[in-house]
C-alpha cells in the first residue's frame, strides 16, 4: 500500500468549490498555460493584500475531500494520494477551516456531559470549559492567570476536564485532585507547584476520571490547555483571545446593570 504523501500550506477555496486540482496541471515546463496564467490573474486580483511567486502546476490532482482527524480539519486528495495540513481561505479572508473546524467541536460539546467535571468559581461568573493537565507548564501559567483575573474582580466559572494522556504523571495527580475532600484547594496546591509525598486514589475519583477521558476522546483533543469560550474552541494558553473575552463579557455584565 502506498502512503499517503503530506504537503503542507495554503489552500484556495476554489479548488475544492470545483472539486477539481488545486491548480491546472499542463504539459508543458517552458511557460505556463492559458488556463494557468488566467488562475494566477485571478489569484492576484481576488487575494490582492498577499503577493506571489513561482506561481505552478500542483502535484495534486483530482477533487479534494475534507475531514476531521481528532479536532483537526485535514484534506484528502485520493487521486494524487496527498493528505494537506492546512488552512483554507475565501477570498473575504476568512478561515474556513476554523470555521469548520469550530462547527465540529460545538456538534461534540452538545453532548458533552458536565455532571463529573471539577467546577471551580462564582455560580454567576462567566463559564469557561477548560480541559487541562497538571504536569503542563501552560496550563499551569493560564491557573495563574484566571487568580489575577479573580483578584482584579474579573472571576469565571472554571468546568475542569482532566487530559490525562500526555504526561506519565497527569492521571495520577487528577485522581489524586478529584479524590480529595476540598478539590478546589488540592487543585490549587498541585498546579501551585505542590508535590505530596503520597498521592491518593479512591474509585469515585478513578470513575470521574474515566469520564473525563471519555468527554476528551469524544471532543477530539490533543493538546493542553484547550479552552472553550462561548462555543469557540482554543487551543493553547492564548491570552490576547482570552483577555479580549473577559473584556466582551465584562462589558456584556456592565451593560445590563
Amino acid at each position: 500500500m502506498k502512503r499517503a504523501k503530506p504537503l503542507f500550506g495554503l489552500i484556495l477555496l476554489g479548488s475544492l468549490a470545483t472539486g477539481g486540482n488545486a491548480f491546472a496541471q499542463e504539459p508543458s515546463t517552458e511557460a505556463l498555460s492559458k488556463a494557468a496564467a488566467l488562475a494566477q490573474q485571478q489569484l492576484k486580483q481576488s487575494f490582492t493584500n498577499l503577493s506571489f511567486e513561482d506561481f505552478g502546476p500542483s502535484p495534486i490532482k483530482g477533487p479534494i475531500y475534507q475531514a476531521n482527524a481528532g479536532g483537526r480539519m485535514v484534506y484528502y486528495a485520493p487521486e494524487s494520494e496527498h493528505i494537506l495540513f492546512a488552512a483554507i481561505y475565501d477570498r473575504s479572508g476568512v478561515n474556513v477551516t476554523a470555521l469548520a473546524q469550530d462547527a465540529a467541536a460545538r456538534k461534540r460539546l452538545a453532548g458533552l456531559d458536565r455532571s463529573n467535571a471539577l467546577v471551580i468559581g462564582p455560580r454567576n461568573a462567566p463559564e469557561v470549559i477548560e480541559f487541562t493537565d497538571p504536569d503542563c507548564p501552560y496550563c499551569r501559567a493560564l491557573d495563574r492567570f484566571w487568580a489575577t483575573k479573580a483578584a482584579e474582580g474579573k472571576p469565571v466559572r472554571r468546568v475542569i476536564f482532566f487530559v490525562s494522556g500526555i504526561h506519565p504523571g497527569a492521571a495520577s495527580k487528577a485522581e489524586h485532585i478529584l479524590c480529595a475532600r476540598d478539590s478546589e484547594a488540592t487543585f490549587r496546591a498541585i498546579y501551585g507547584g505542590a508535590a505530596p509525598d503520597k498521592l491518593d486514589a479512591c474509585p469515585q475519583g478513578h470513575a470521574r476520571l474515566a469520564a473525563h477521558d471519555a468527554a476528551v476522546k469524544a471532543i477530539g483533543l490533543s493538546g493542553t490547555p484547550t479552552l472553550i469560550l462561548a462555543g469557540k474552541l482554543i487551543s493553547g494558553f492564548q491570552q490576547g483571545e482570552i483577555e479580549a473575552w473577559l473584556q466582551q463579557k465584562q462589558g456584556q455584565t456592565h451593560a445590563s446593570k
